[in-house]
């Protein structure tokens, strides 16, 4: 399978497969090159019989995802991750995007912004490094949070999604209150300790039925699976909207020369 060297996918003897996002040098962003790999990723994970259980994680020990590589941040162009189209159509980051069927822990083992959160709350098991810190700046960039924010609501509370979207920038939960809120499975004191419970714990989910993990695992993400994939498809079309916004470009453009950005107030403002 050929991928980007910026994501790293390797699979165990032991059936277990760790995926790794691997740009340190840019706080493991995304890029549209490691969308594309990721779901290569993802669909050999559910069907290649040599894989039981999934680990994704970020290099190094500061950052697990910081979101989108704001070079990506585009909607144009074959490769970029902003096209037209429905939510299934497009997005094909996260397991549960890619309709993996397996159990995929995410070992988070730094910082984790914006479309990081994919990973999180699209994962089945969360486990976390007590250096760990979660935030939102969609809105500080002028872009909408939707799909990975109406997954926070659902894997923690409305009031976490709601704190981490409307504050952006200006607030990181630490890890232990995201442990207190559901939002993290387990905790561990530091990197290393978080990727040994997550090699442990899938071990032990490795040595379960295949088929019965399975089948347990459709059962339950389909027991939420109605009204989260009408509130996806409904977020998506708002995030589309706000692409012809102005400050859909402002946001970008202060970032990327450092200096406050210039919002625009009428929301039906078009670029």
């Amino acid at each position: 399978m050929e991928l980007p060297d910026d994501v790293r996918y390797e699979i165990g003897d032991d059936g277990i497969a760790l995926i790794t996002l691997n740009r340190p040098h840019e706080g493991n962003a995304i890029t549209p090159a490691m969308h594309k790999g990721l779901r290569k990723i993802w669909r050999d994970v559910d069907e290649n019989p040599a894989v039981r259980v999934a680990i994704i994680t970020g290099a190094g020990e500061r950052h697990f995802c910081t979101g989108a590589s704001v070079s990506g941040l585009s909607t144009d162009g074959e490769d970029s991750a902003m096209k037209q189209g429905t939510m299934e159509e497009v997005n094909h980051l996260s397991p549960y995007q890619n309709k993996v069927w397996k159990p995929v822990i995410c070992c988070v083992n730094g910082l984790v912004n914006g479309g990081g959160l994919h990973f999180v709350v699209d994962s089945d098991i969360v486990v976390s490094s007590a250096n760990a810190k979660f935030m939102d700046t969609h809105t500080s960039v002028g872009q909408v949070g939707a799909l990975e924010n109406m997954g926070l609501a659902l894997r923690s509370t409305l009031g976490t999604a709601m704190l981490l979207t409307l504050a952006g920038k200006a607030y990181r939960m630490e890890a232990e209150r995201a442990y207190q809120l559901g939002l993290v499975d387990i905790l561990e004191p530091d990197p290393a300790a978080a990727m040994a419970r997550s090699r442990e714990l899938a071990l032990a989910i490795a040595a379960n039925s295949p088929a019965a993990i399975r089948n347990s695992k459709q059962a339950i993400w389909g027991a939420m699976e109605q009204g989260y994939t009408r509130a996806l498809e409904s977020g998506w079309q708002l995030l589309r909207l706000h692409w012809g916004h102005p400050d859909f470009d402002e946001g970008p453009a202060a970032f990327g020369e450092k200096r406050t950005p210039v919002w625009n107030p009428d929301i039906n403002a078009r670029r």
